[in-house]
């Protein structure tokens, strides 16, 4: 059974059937990533099914937000660092910590006795799991030839969608059946038996740098963190001075992170001009980061507003944003076989329809009827299925080979940084439209306009972007 992709790049053109992908025989290495990336997926989701329970028994109602947010600092901050650590000692050590890291969070949580405890459990999940997801799209261009790169991410998308909608079930199942604290066993049985796996499992990725140990970036990893802190209380607190105040202060913290980051030489944790869009790898990143932005609205408010405009049931809104990931799913699957030389006119289809799914929300959410809502959620989630496959194709083939691991690392995390900058752009827009003195149907159909309108121009800005990573490239020839 394949190990590791070869040392030789395959940009053959030819369909690639699901039949030959799936008796090529990376069966396990496909697995072990689906099962990293589940236990990331579904964490999230089945929390918050879980969190009324919690607090009834521990108490914290005021720092239920941030069993979110400190999950989201934690995801980040590890992911900013994957692609240095994998970089340095390989895939096998790094994940194996993260899924030691994710269970023992999770065990922690399972015994909490205060919700302070707990967060700090969910910080160390937020660890595990962010370090998991980051490594699973560097062990999708480290353990799969090129060819079979589309479907084994189709695959994993896949997983992700199926993750939307069994995390609410299984939560509430442990809710209902168990307890809350058994949904945590649960998780850390699943992370730690991941982690043995990896351990003993060979031909995992060896390092593809040096590996002498200088001082790891501690300070740039801290600027960082403070920086999403800071964000995450813009979003928080939706007041405009002080919602303003912070956001400013974690802007100003995130120029200084990427500029001391560009400024690292080897030990970068980003790419080299990593939100530049005159390069293939900054284009790439400022891409996602504007996108990310744009489509949080929906995920954010969109459940909130569809209660309070049309009626409808929490348990049903929540579905609906939900189809986002169904339509990822979608579209992943179906366009997963196409070949190389057609990877820029996915990349532009499905930008574009995620760009006018922005767009249709501003006006389906506040109008109406739900079906044009979930119908947008579709095309959103499609849009990025439809071009993420061919996205991390195209960047890591643009790029110098010591950037790959580092670009394929970053994605993930610079699309969760998206959604935390987004959340705090919204909250401020919230705000000032009159989010939290709404008390009647008008009222709330005025603020999910203006919610989704301001999210227009950031899509807009993305699509531009885009464009310094579909330009014609001389790599192109070859494929032509």
């Amino acid at each position: 059974m394949p190990q590791t992709a070869p040392d030789s790049i395959d940009t053959s053109n030819a369909y690639v059937s699901w039949g030959e992908f799936l008796g090529s025989g990376y069966t396990a290495s496909l697995a072990l990533v689906c099962l990293a990336v589940w236990l990331h997926a579904a964490d999230s989701l089945i929390v918050a099914t879980m969190l009324p329970s919690i607090v009834a028994e521990i108490g914290g109602a005021a720092l239920v937000s941030w069993s979110v947010s400190i999950y989201e600092i934690g995801s980040i901050v590890a992911g900013a660092a994957t692609a240095l650590l994998t970089m340095r000692y390989g895939l096998r050590g790094p994940m194996s910590l993260s899924a030691v890291l994710f269970g023992a969070g999770c065990a922690l949580s399972a015994v909490s006795p205060s919700m302070m405890v707990l967060l700090v459990g969910r910080g160390l999940q937020g660890l595990g799991g962010g370090g998991l997801v980051a490594m699973s799209f560097v062990a999708l261009g480290v353990l799969f030839p090129r060819r079979y790169a589309a479907r084994a991410l189709a695959v994993v998308s896949t997983f992700w969608s199926i993750s939307a909608f069994l995390g609410p079930l299984i939560g509430g199942f442990f809710v209902e059946y168990a307890t809350w604290r058994l949904g945590f066993w649960f998780f850390a049985a699943q992370a730690f038996g991941l982690a043995l796996w990896i351990a003993l499992r060979g031909g995992i990725a060896r390092p593809t740098a040096a590996t002498e140990m200088d001082r790891f970036p501690i300070a740039r990893l801290a600027l960082l963190c403070l920086a999403v802190v800071l964000i995450s209380l813009g979003g928080v607190r939706v007041e405009p001075v002080s919602t303003t105040l912070y956001v400013a202060a974690g802007l100003l913290c995130l120029s200084w992170f990427f500029w001391r980051d560009n400024a690292a030489g080897s030990d970068r944790l980003l790419p080299a001009a990593s939100v530049d869009p005159r390069h293939a790898a900054g284009a790439t990143l400022l891409m996602l980061l504007l996108l990310s932005m744009a489509t949080v609205a929906i995920l954010a408010y969109g459940p909130l507003l569809m209660v309070a405009v049309h009626g409808t049931s929490a348990l049903i809104a929540g579905y609906i944003v939900a189809a986002s990931s169904v339509g990822w799913t979608l579209t992943a699957v179906i366009v997963s076989g196409a070949p190389e030389r057609q990877d820029r006119m996915w990349i532009v289809a499905g930008m574009a329809m995620t760009t006018l799914a922005v767009a249709g929300f501003a006006y389906a959410v506040p109008q109406g009827p739900l079906w044009l809502i979930a119908v947008f959620a579709l095309l959103e989630g499609g849009g990025f299925g439809l071009a993420w496959t061919f996205i991390l194709r195209r960047v890591t083939a643009l790029v110098p080979k010591s950037e790959e691991q580092r670009v394929s690392a970053a994605m993930p995390t610079i699309q969760r940084l998206g959604y935390a900058l987004g959340a705090a752009y919204l909250g401020i827009v919230a705000n000032a439209s009159g989010f939290l003195s709404m008390d009647s149907t008008a009222e709330a159909q005025d603020v999910g306009r203006w919610l989704f309108l301001s999210c227009v121009p950031l899509a807009l800005a993305g699509l531009l972007a885009m464009l310094g990573l579909v330009r014609r490239h001389p790599y192109d020839e070859t494929l032509d």
